[in-house]
């Protein structure tokens, strides 16, 4: 793959299934370099072995949700400002009818039992600011007061716009479309906007997600109460009358439990994908997400949190008559679990493949899936029998993909390594680029990853690992580096690069580059000031200073606390910047200008010691992006990212 064949790349999004298994209905994205932005539209598919079609014709059409009656779509496309609003449009497709008009933008669209109301969230924002007075620029808005703990997110920015529960009748699919008419037509009778939502929440909690009752009575959702003191990751949830707004507390912060996802079965049972955050309400690291039914006594976990991980990657969870259906990471793949009532789990679907969503009707089971081939396809399981759907891989294919080869070393302390070796055709011996995941708790999957493919395309053998401190391994290995980052993980890493290159003679072992983004940037950054051998190394969007990221980062309330602790001593033992002096490789400094994740000033306080210390070093600072310029940035700056990378190697580790 070259920089630009990321175009190629098509994801599926979750899937959502007609109830009676007829069809299915999907959302893909791209990036496209044209438009400088991801595109996608919605697609449909008649089961069993229908051909795919597209529905909608938008721009970037997302998150489709299908009514209970299947004949209904909502979903979600933005606004000529840029801002998502519900759509609704025909199950055999047709026109869209516009539903909301919120000026924050909308998320979590979902119907009633009944289908005749949709519910959702909406960023409310004082009046006044974020363009609710026209001609008035985020420059000319009054001061923010804050008073809380926290008060930006990492794609958002400030967080004084709570998300605030929001219920609408769904109007017909064959309804005259939202427009703005012209001045001349302004008129009561002819102006045609959509019909006002209720709003259910007010006030200063942000609210998370929505789930019905299964009477349509209620919402269950999750507030969010930003603290004045220390960082409390325990979550309540709580019910939301529809007709009165009135709340009751379904779940407290006694049980100690931080909840991802909140739904409803059909016959009204409550379930949970949750980890528990111990007496702190702070102990995130490797959290262990579980799957928990809600009953009258308090929540009760049905999956063993040790040893299966339901979070994070897509994680979420639908029902299949009893049963429940979720997604567990394992090993780098994504499987699809079978759990019942009594906690009895089975396996679905697995294999070389990561699950990305999936929705399940009428004895038919779909899933978006992610393999070595493809970065998105929508499969079909009926019995035992597993159909490809799509083929929307072929594209990236045929531009070039190499399989990397899974392999597992034995390390210096007798614990396994998991891990990965892709490597150009021919017999080398190649440059080898060590690749480094963020996280910690993350993982590198067998699923095509542009990041590996454009380096062996360049001509680079490229190694990379699931070190102590991962995911997908069990929460004992996930939380083996809490308060001694730079330890186990570092050895893990380096056991592995050793012993691959050493049973591979096309891996050239004199000739070395380190690279890594987000944790792989601090473990990037450790490494070169351990180890001399690389020719050059690059740090990507790094937690680089922990001593300075309380006050910038937004998650520093919590973060550095758990994973590198508080006493001065051992944050400084654990810290990149506290060994910044012993750097000599060159170094080249990647970040985006608006990363509330990793600040930026964790990028330039670490660049400047290295030019102090005479490092032959560089920074490059993309404006406008965020910590996800790698996934979801404009696909120009990700081109431009990829070609200043390949710039960098070619500079100090030339390809023979």
């Amino acid at each position: 793959m070259r920089p630009t064949d990321i175009e190629t790349l098509i994801g599926v999004g979750r899937p959502t299934i007609a109830a009676s298994g007829a069809f299915a209905v999907f959302a893909i994205s791209r990036p496209d370099l044209a438009a400088d932005r991801t595109v996608g539209q919605l697609w449909r598919v008649d089961l069993p072995a229908g051909s795919p079609r597209r529905l909608t014709r938008g721009v970037a059409d997302t998150a489709p949700r299908l009514s209970p009656d299947d004949a209904t779509i909502a979903f979600l496309r933005a606004d000529d400002k840029g801002r998502a609003q519900v759509f609704v449009v025909a199950a055999s497709g047709g026109e869209p009818v516009q539903v909301t008009d919120q000026p924050g933008g909308v998320t979590a669209p979902a119907f009633s039992p009944d289908g005749s109301r949709l519910a959702f969230t909406a960023r409310v924002p004082e009046p006044g600011r974020y363009g609710t007075v026209e001609g008035r620029d985020a420059a000319a808005e009054p001061p923010r007061r804050i008073t809380g703990i926290r008060w930006h997110a990492n794609g958002l920015g400030y967080l004084d716009r709570p998300a605030q529960l929001f219920v609408v009748d769904v109007p017909a699919t064959d309804a005259e479309p939202f427009y703005l008419p012209a001045p001349a037509l302004e008129t009561p009778e002819k102006r045609i906007v959509p019909e006002p939502a209720a709003q259910l929440t007010h006030g200063e909690t942000s609210w998370g997600g929505v789930a019905w009752s299964a009477d349509g009575a209620e919402l269950l959702s999750v507030p969010d109460v930003i603290e004045t003191a220390r960082r409390d990751l325990r979550d309540r949830v709580v019910a939301v009358a529809v007709d009165s707004g009135e709340q009751r507390e379904v779940l407290g912060t006694a049980e100690n439990l931080s909840v991802s996802e909140v739904s409803v079965a059909p016959d009204g049972a409550v379930f949970l994908l949750a980890h528990d955050v111990g007496e702190s309400g702070a102990d995130f690291v490797a959290p262990g997400v579980a799957l928990f039914a809600l009953e009258p006594d308090g929540p009760h976990a049905l999956t063993d949190a040790e040893s299966i991980d339901l979070g994070e990657v897509g994680s979420h969870l639908s029902f299949d008559g009893d049963d429940v259906l979720v997604q567990d990471r394992t090993r780098g793949r994504v499987r699809l679990l079978r759990v019942t009532r009594t906690g009895a789990v089975t396996e679905v679907l697995g294999g070389d493949l990561e699950v990305n969503g999936h929705a399940v009707a009428h004895g038919r089971v779909v899933a978006s899936v992610a393999s070595p081939e493809s970065a998105g396809e929508l499969v079909l399981l009926e019995g035992r029998e597993v159909r490809a759907l799509t083929h929307f891989g072929a594209g990236a294919a045929e531009r070039g993909v190499v399989v990397p080869v899974e392999h597992e070393i034995t390390g210096r302390d007798g614990s396994p390594v998991h891990g990965w070796v892709a490597v150009p055709e021919g017999e080398g011996p190649f440059p080898v680029i060590l690749q480094i995941h963020g996280g910690p708790y993350a993982s590198y999957g067998v699923h095509l990853f542009d990041e590996t493919q454009v380096l062996v395309d360049a001509g680079y053998a490229v190694v990379y690992s699931n070190p102590r401190g991962s995911a997908g391994y069990g929460r004992a290995h996930g939380r083996a580096i809490r308060r001694r980052m730079g330890t186990l993980d570092f050895f893990d890493v380096m056991d592995f690069f050793d012993g691959v290159i050493a049973a591979d003679s096309r891996l050239d072992a004199d000739r070395v580059g380190v690279m890594g983004g987000s944790y792989g940037g601090y473990l990037t950054a450790w490494i070169i000031a351990h180890e001399h051998r690389f020719a050059a190394s690059i740090v990507e969007r790094g937690f680089l200073d922990p001593a300075a990221f309380p006050g910038s980062s937004d998650i520093g309330s919590f973060f550095g606390d758990e994973y590198v602790g508080t006493d001065p001593q051992l944050v400084a033992a654990q810290s990149p910047m506290a060994v910044a002096d012993r750097v000599r490789t060159p170094t080249l400094v990647l970040h985006s200008e608006l990363d509330y994740r990793c600040p930026l000033d964790q990028a330039t306080r670490y660049y400047a010691a290295l030019k102090r210390n005479g490092v032959d070093a560089e920074m490059l600072v993309f404006p406008g992006e965020d910590h996800e310029l790698t996934r979801s940035g404009r696909p120009q700056h990700r081109v431009q990212r990829f070609d200043a990378v390949l710039d960098w190697w070619r500079r100090y580790l030339p390809v023979a």
